[in-house]
């Protein structure tokens, strides 16, 4: 195994192409889902909450530990007086979702991953949870508690109005650039199928077996494009938001 992997994994900006999902089930915990539809913006910024994920998950899996100690610090002054934004079990939860959201995602587009690496992978997103006040010994020790955590905690998912609303925003927005509102229908589209069923019908995203075959062509399409450009062009989003974060 390369010592790089997980790094390769990580920097894959292929794996963007989930993000809308991994956004969708983080606000079906009813917690979350609160407090995203009332401090966040998807209407008029639709991009914010992209952009500082992606910069939190580069800087913690990816940077120097200064890195991520400062994104962690960003992350928890934006959660200071939101109610529940601290609580360890919503922390792990999102943190749940951007790892669970990956492997999917990398699936959807390679085929399965290797299940040694996918355990490396597991490890090296703990830190995402734990640099938010989430203790090592909450996070699943291995592929299979995870697997376990992640069927109780779907069951558990109640998609609210508030909700709906974030997902209706992120789809439609209000304002955004032009190439964005162009890639929302695929956006929504990869997102539908990336959903657990329930969830997805909880969400009134309409899905039958016409959306299904033109999701498999959107993953064609992206898997086509990811394998067709050069490393330097897939990792460049983790580089940019690096070093944007290195340059303040």
């Amino acid at each position: 195994m390369r010592v790089d992997d997980v790094e390769r994994f990580a920097s894959n900006g292929a794996l963007i192409a989930g993000g809308a999902c991994a956004i969708l089930l983080q606000v079906a915990d009813p917690v979350v889902g609160a407090a995203v539809a009332r401090h966040s913006d998807f209407a008029h910024r639709p991009l914010d909450r992209l952009r500082n994920t992606l910069t939190f998950v580069y800087a913690v899996v990816l940077g120097t530990p200064e890195e991520a100690a400062l994104v962690a610090r960003h992350v928890d002054r934006a959660h200071a007086g939101i109610e529940g934004a601290r609580d360890a079990r919503h922390q792990r939860w999102v943190a749940a979702t951007l790892y669970d959201t990956a492997i999917r995602t990398h699936e959807r587009l390679y085929g399965p991953l290797d299940p040694v690496l996918a355990e490396r992978v597991l490890a090296a997103y703990a830190p995402l949870a734990t640099s938010l006040q989430v203790p090592l010994e909450l996070w699943p020790s291995d592929r299979d508690a995870f697997a376990q955590y992640w069927r109780i905690e779907v069951a558990g998912l109640h998609v609210t109005d508030e909700a709906r609303q974030v997902a209706h925003d992120l789809f439609h927005p209000v304002v955004a650039p032009l190439w964005l509102r162009a890639a929302l229908p695929l956006a929504s589209l990869v997102t539908a199928v990336l959903l657990p069923p329930d969830v997805r019908a909880a969400f009134g995203l309409p899905w039958n077996a016409a959306r299904a075959r033109r999701a498999d062509a959107a993953f064609r399409f992206i898997r086509v494009v990811a394998r067709l450009a050069p490393r330097r062009l897939r990792e460049w989003p983790a580089r940019h938001y690096l070093g944007r974060l290195r340059s303040r």
